[in-house]
């Protein structure tokens, strides 16, 4: 179980150096390409919108063609596009190479995940999402430092060569340790219908999103998108109703923990979702930082992530599923918004301890999501379950950036700033922990014993 779980990390890890490190050199980037820094959402949204089209097939991709071999060729794909991404000779060009790398992405996190959750039993899942969430977070803490110092020092193009040796190494661990898994009895053919619905809606309702209020395109183009997305996602609703193996089957949403995970889950995420895209920026555009500076200053998060892990069990067990995620989703959030408090005057180490400690809240929040959305999920509808979750995942860590770039640009107008002031990052950052907020209540309508089929809080009473 670890051995696979290390080697699905190597994914995970370059997913994590590459996303974090780009948006320490978002700046350098825009710098490059003579583009607005605000506008420069739109690097890390093209490859989650390619992520969030292209995850739903992902369970059925595995089962027909087998794990190991769709597993193999993502991060060959992967790889591929990451130096694509670093020749890129302009910002469309770039947007073009992480909608590829997206795909690759796109299959081979689910499809790990997959596999993991398949080999062991409920009373080792928590233990395994724990471990392998560990390996995974080197890569949020290397990430930002990687990045800083390489948009500092070189070129914000050698970043993504990052994931070249990685992705070979992950290819070799895959070929000779991880089994061919298939599921025998998912049979059927692929949704195509039901894929190319939810493509055009959430492509639709992610461009809508992203253009809204900023002057990229007439209004009238931000309407039609988000009337497409509306009109797709009813159509959607009318298609599963009547195909027996809907792309992504929202049926499990009767299950009430797994319904938790997805919307509680997805508010939260949408908050964190847009840290990595403001903190950067506020700490370089608002507070004059140099990207190695910024890096390192964001540093400390990931290590509260990471130390965090070794407690999260033994709290679940004590504590249950539902206090767990009451109590601790109010610190995560509140710290969130006590970030909106920084200022250029702010010792660095006074910052970084702040965003320390709220990394420890936030890793038990993002781990008790991820374990309690399988609790009550039979091992015929993991495929399923893994779809629609990493699918609502993905969409959330995107609607994050935009949440949050909308919300700083609303602020910068409104103040009539030429630049984003520290005001604005604030106001932003206030905004994004109130959504994460909004979880809270969701959370509370849990039963007390909730998932303790997998926490072993039962056999502790």
């Amino acid at each position: 179980m670890r051995l696979t779980a290390i080697i699905v990390a190597s994914a995970l890890f370059m997913q994590n150096v590459d996303s974090t490190a780009i948006a320490t050199a978002l700046p350098a980037i825009a710098r490059s390409f003579r583009a607005d820094p605000l506008h420069m959402s739109v690097a890390l949204t093209s490859y989650l919108i390619s992520l969030a089209v292209f995850i739903p097939a992902s369970g059925w991709v595995a089962d027909r063609f087998g794990s190991r071999s769709v597993f193999r060729a993502a991060l060959l794909i992967f790889a591929f596009a990451s130096v694509l991404c670093g020749l890129s000779p302009t910002l469309g060009c770039l947007v073009a190479a992480r909608v590829l790398q997206g795909i690759g992405g796109a299959m081979m996190l689910p499809v790990g995940r997959l596999v993991l959750l398949r080999s062991v039993s409920k009373d080792q899942m928590m233990n395994a999402i724990s471990w392998l969430s560990m390996p995974a977070l080197i890569g949020p803490i290397l990430g930002p430092p990687i990045g800083g110092f390489i948009a500092t020092y070189f070129s914000w193009r050698w970043i993504f060569d990052i994931n070249v040796p990685i992705g070979l190494l992950g290819m070799l661990g895959v070929t000779l340790f991880i089994p061919d898994l298939r599921e025998a009895d998912r049979g059927g053919t692929l949704d195509i219908i039901g894929l190319l619905l939810t493509s055009f809606t959430m492509v639709a309702l992610m461009a809508g999103l992203e253009t809204v209020g900023r002057g990229l395109v007439p209004l009238s183009w931000t309407l039609a998108c988000f009337a497409l997305g509306i009109a797709t996602s009813l159509i959607y609703a009318l298609h599963v109703r009547r195909h027996a193996q809907p792309i992504l089957d929202f049926s499990l949403l009767r299950i009430r923990t797994f319904a938790t995970s997805i919307i509680a889950g997805s508010l939260f995420r949408i908050a964190i979702g847009a840290l990595p895209f403001l903190l950067p920026l506020m700490l370089q555009i608002g507070f004059g930082k140099s990207p190695l500076q910024s890096g390192l200053i964001t540093f400390a998060t990931a290590i509260g992530v990471l130390g965090m892990k070794p407690a999260v069990q033994p709290i679940v067990r004590r504590f249950g599923f539902r206090a767990t995620l009451i109590i601790n989703g109010a610190l995560a959030v509140g710290f969130i918004a006590l970030s909106g408090l920084f200022t250029a005057a702010w010792p660095t180490l006074a910052i970084s301890g702040l965003l320390f400690v709220g990394g420890l809240f936030r890793s038990l929040q993002f781990t008790a999501f991820n374990a309690i959305a399988y609790s009550d999920i039979t091992r015929s509808q993991m495929s399923a379950a893994t779809a629609l979750t990493a699918t609502a995942q993905q969409i959330a860590l995107t609607l994050g950036i935009v949440v949050g770039a909308m919300s700083l640009e609303a602020s910068t107008a409104l103040h009539h700033h030429r630049r984003a002031a520290a005001s604005d990052f604030a106001f932003a950052l206030v905004l994004v922990s109130v959504t994460g907020a909004l979880a809270i209540p969701i959370c509370a309508t849990l039963p007390a014993d909730a998932g303790e089929a997998i926490s072993g809080r039962r056999r502790t009473d």
